[in-house]
């Protein structure tokens, strides 16, 4: 049985950060985009579900390819094992900086 080729790619889209699989990337007619084709997904049982991947599967439902701008590409990998798929927010709560709240202090 041949070999099929297996890329991860991680790309910005709006407020998130995807990390996609696919067996087909390429450089698109149009200048500057990238074509994504034959999304891989992992086969997940009826039990366990990652509501990353369902999150994904649903956006990515009835979709044949994906033309994305390259300048929105962060990294594609060859990989020889899929991993699981995710979708991200780009800006996290951990990132976020908020000031400490004095008692007796009220805003002016």
């Amino acid at each position: 049985m041949a070999h099929k080729t297996l890329y991860r790619v991680t790309f910005a889209y709006l407020d998130a950060v995807y990390e996609i699989y696919a067996n087909k990337v390429h450089e698109s007619d149009m200048f500057g985009f990238l074509v994504i084709e034959d999304f891989v997904f992992g086969e997940n049982s009826a039990f366990v579900l990652d509501p990353s991947e369902e999150r994904l599967k649903l956006e990515f439902k009835g979709v044949k390819r994906t033309i994305i701008p390259m300048q929105a590409v962060f990294r594609i990998d060859e990989v020889s094992q899929q991993g699981v798929s995710k979708v991200r927010d780009k800006f996290s709560d951990a990132n976020k900086v908020s000031l400490f709240p004095i008692p007796g202090k009220s805003k002016e």
